[in-house]
């Protein structure tokens, strides 16, 4: 890691709601499809209906994926910058095809590239891979991880950085922005209310900024595990 060139690191976070705004509005095979699904999780006196706004969205077979942001590190004027954009849109396919497209010409620029971010080992990446594949979108070389034994994977995640070897260990991202004393990355809403904001109160574009501000989280915790400055608001600049 330490060897690293930071200008290699293609930063990545996802927001996904659930692909129906209510559990009625599912069909009968659906419903039977997420009380199947859920029935070893569910939580004593929890309906199906009841679980379902407070964990679909994060199950790849009932949720969708409405914004992917991005970022990466480069050179402006002899200082360091973090340029973020970001695909989000209602239509799924729509999200999935401009950050793919993307990320192929990033990779012919520079196929040394690998993707950073937290928990996207685990979450963020299988998610994408499945979403891809209900899409009818081929999975792009970069995503198959399958392929490619351990140590060929271009993956740097900050999760598993911290936990130095104890897979029982779990932070979140704000824990760990806070541990290391990085600026707080939500102080809009938190993951838990992103579906409310996408289903009642139809802002794409405050999940985008929340998306955003997790992308430039990464990118500081990124700076502090290489001992490096922490970016100001300054050095990040959205790109339309």
């Amino acid at each position: 890691m330490q060897n690293m060139a930071i200008e290699h690191l293609i930063l990545i976070d996802i927001e996904t709601v659930s692909c129906s705004e209510h559990y009625e509005l599912l069909t009968d095979s659906w419903k039977e499809l997420w009380t199947e699904k859920i029935n070893r999780s569910l939580p004593e006196n929890v309906t199906p209906a009841e679980y379902y706004p407070m964990r679909a969205g994060i199950m790849a077979e009932f949720a969708k994926v409405v914004c992917i942001s991005m970022g990466f590190f480069r050179k402006e004027n002899n200082s360091q910058q973090l340029r973020i954009k970001s695909f989000y849109s209602d239509d799924e396919k729509e999200v999935l095809e401009g950050f793919t497209q993307t990320l192929k010409q990033l990779q012919a620029a520079n196929n040394k590239w690998c993707f950073t971010g937290h928990n996207i080992k685990e979450f963020d990446i299988p998610f994408l891979c499945r979403r891809l594949l209900v899409n009818n979108l081929p999975i792009p070389s970069f995503f198959d991880f399958q392929n490619m034994k351990p140590w060929e994977t271009p993956v740097v995640d900050t999760l598993h950085l911290w936990r130095f070897g104890d897979y029982k260990h779990y932070t979140s991202l704000k824990l760990l922005a806070a541990a290391l004393g990085v600026p707080s990355p939500k102080d809009d809403i938190d993951g838990s209310m992103v579906g409310h904001v996408y289903w009642s109160e139809k802002d794409l574009k405050r999940i985008a900024f929340y998306c955003q501000r997790d992308v430039a989280t990464v990118a500081n915790i990124m700076l502090r595990f290489r001992n490096l400055p922490l970016l100001t608001e300054e050095q990040i600049v959205y790109v339309t």
